[in-house]
């Protein structure tokens, strides 16, 4: 994952030359929408501006794209500011937290009382390899305080999850319901909890990682899940989802050079992949499964003052969701 320390980007900023015209021919006729990625990501923020031209030509229409620490807020509102398909989110991921600065939660609500268009995320627990050298206690805290503002300010908030979602339950329900929704960002627990969770508002989004699940275990959980409430991601530049081996993918050469050979990574316009996979195992056409996971993230995105609320592509949110 990337490393938040190198976000840091003063001199920088995103090449426009490319994509002064957003009114580009969709040659695909499956409307999608990435419901988590971090195009903001140094090893691909250069690549950005041609990373969402080819995709908006596959059909992509709307990116969710998540900040991790404080470092990385100002690139996704720049993103967001150039950009009317980027939905800015803002959080502090779990495996960032030892970084944070005294004044970290200060700062993020003046972010979103600046940006009322702006999601929470990416937030989060993490009990596996990285998070379990971070203090949970301190994971548990940090997290608690963000979505508490989530819930405050009346938008979905973006969480990540590692070997921790009996946590992650206990303290949705301590908080819960969430009207505005929480997005289970690439979901791989237990087809079990899938009631419960769903419950309290929780959205399940699933991206390339879901591939590397068990295909029963991942059909199972797939199938828990109600139609109203399944996303679909790419988590770019990571996830890479893996195909069967007839296909070819979208795959991105990363920007980093510290000497070592340069990373393949995730393209946004994967998201199609992700799509024939989840299609496979709900035994629904893709068509089927677009429509429904687009509706849903437009629903789920048009919180009060959000991009997709000022335009046309909003449908009403049923309040009693």
């Amino acid at each position: 994952m990337r490393i938040c320390k190198q976000f840091i980007r003063s001199s920088e900023t995103l090449d426009t030359s490319i994509h002064t015209d957003f009114n580009i021919s969709v040659k695909a006729m499956i409307k999608l929408f990435d419901a988590h990625c971090h195009l903001q990501d140094p090893r691909i923020f250069n690549k950005a501006p041609k990373l969402i031209k080819t995709a908006l030509e596959n059909g992509i229409h709307h990116f969710a794209v998540n900040g991790v620490c404080e470092n990385d807020w100002h690139l996704v509102k720049e993103m967001s500011d150039t950009y009317p398909c980027i939905i800015p989110s803002f959080g502090l991921h779990p495996w960032y937290i030892t970084d944070r600065t005294p004044n970290w939660l200060t700062s993020l609500r003046e972010l979103f009382d600046a940006n009322p268009s702006a999601a929470v995320g990416e937030i989060g627990l993490d009990k596996g390899s990285h998070g379990k050298t971070i203090d949970f206690t301190d994971q548990v805290q940090t997290f608690l305080l963000q979505l508490q503002l989530a819930k405050e300010l009346k938008r979905p908030a973006s969480v990540h999850c590692v070997r921790a979602f009996g946590d992650l339950l206990d303290i949705m329900k301590s908080l819960g319901p969430f009207p505005e929704g929480v997005i289970l960002h690439s979901y791989l627990g237990s087809a079990e909890m899938v009631p419960e969770f769903a419950k309290l508002g929780a959205y399940f989004s699933f991206s390339g990682f879901l591939m590397a699940m068990k295909e029963t275990k991942a059909k199972k959980m797939l199938k828990a899940v109600p139609s109203d409430r399944i996303l679909l991601e790419t988590d770019a530049p990571d996830a890479v989802p893996k195909p069967n081996s007839s296909e070819s993918i979208f795959l991105v050469e990363g920007d980093e050079n510290n000497g070592d050979p340069k990373e393949m990574l995730n393209h946004p316009a994967n998201i199609q992949f992700v799509l024939s996979y989840v299609a496979s195992l709900l035994e629904l056409s893709k068509e089927e499964v677009a429509d429904v996971s687009y509706k849903n993230a437009v629903r789920l995105f048009s919180y009060e003052g959000s991009k997709l609320q000022q335009g046309s592509d909003s449908p009403k949110r049923d309040k009693n969701e």
